[in-house]
């Protein structure tokens, strides 16, 4: 940011604790509906936080699979599979777990990658919703927490590969952000 322009502070969404609990919570349900086992699909990057801390409250025995898409191409709307799975999901319950889902458009692609390989079913478990952003319909069977149409970092969420090992999801100025990759950096990870 240009020196003298102060940037708007990010504000606390969701603390530490109401991210262990949420998770737990989830991971309670997941092994309740899948007591005979699933293949958990995380997305690079951003889920890997959320997944790492959801496999540990499991009480069950997941299979662990990635996939890593590209984002939207400038003025293409496309989407690409850059890292596919190891895994032959066929036959199999498949649970795709994501960090945020917000207009559907991404998750859409997704899933219907994944629903080619006929798993016998596939379901959605996102740590955040941002429903109010949604343009295309999509299910969640499993949801940590619903926020709000805000920009959101931390707990593996980032602007610039920045703030994804906040253990807070927080607000943050989109703006600002744009102007500076680093704006929120000395207010966050200070003390």
């Amino acid at each position: 940011m240009p020196d003298g322009v102060t940037v708007p502070p990010a504000r606390p969404l969701l603390s530490a604790e109401q991210l262990r609990e949420g998770v737990r919570r989830l991971g309670r349900e997941l092994s309740t509906t899948y007591d005979d086992g699933v293949v958990l699909v995380a997305v690079l990057k951003g889920s890997v936080p959320f997944l790492a801390d959801l496999v540990r409250t499991l009480t069950i025995v997941p299979l662990v699979d990635f996939l890593s898409i590209s984002s939207y191409g400038e003025g293409t709307g496309r989407v690409r599979i850059l890292k596919d799975l190891d895994l032959d999901i066929h036959g199999r319950d498949v649970v795709l777990v994501e960090d945020v889902v917000d207009t559907g458009l991404t998750l859409t692609y997704v899933l219907g990658e994944l629903e080619r390989r006929q798993p016998r079913s596939l379901e959605v478990c996102t740590l955040l919703d941002k429903a109010a952003r949604r343009i295309v319909p999509v299910k969640l069977r499993f949801v940590g927490f619903e926020v709000p149409d805000e920009f959101v970092l931390g707990y593996g969420l980032d602007f610039g590969e920045r703030y994804r090992n906040l253990d807070v999801v927080v607000a943050g100025d989109l703006d600002a952000l744009r102007g500076d990759p680093d704006a929120h950096v000395e207010e966050l990870y200070a003390g």
